[in-house]
């Protein structure tokens, strides 16, 4: 985490599970990032993580946003352990 905030970079998450629930997942696995409460899946449609308001569990998928809020790059299948270091890579050219 150290490394994206020396870099500027905002890291954020999201599920569709209510606030108590993220709440107790980002405790339990010591999350050190804000996770949001998708629950109306309004924001996994809008970029693709789910097909409708009624599915069950979002894809896991990331996406990079620059300073202006456009969309860089969509990463279409993510391995929590390898996916920060590869977005590093990509943002500011370090190893991954």
């Amino acid at each position: 985490m150290n490394d994206f905030e020396q870099n500027g970079i905002a890291v954020l998450g999201a599920s569709f599970n209510s606030v108590e629930q993220n709440a107790a997942f980002a405790k339990k696995f010591d999350f050190n990032f804000p996770l949001l409460c998708d629950t109306d899946r309004a924001l996994g449609m809008a970029y693709g993580a789910c097909d409708s308001a009624t599915a069950g569990h979002a894809k896991r998928i990331s996406i990079l946003i620059d300073e202006q809020g456009k969309i860089v790059r969509i990463y279409d299948s993510v391995n929590p352990r390898e996916h920060p270091a590869q977005v590093l890579a990509d943002v500011i050219g370090g190893p991954g």
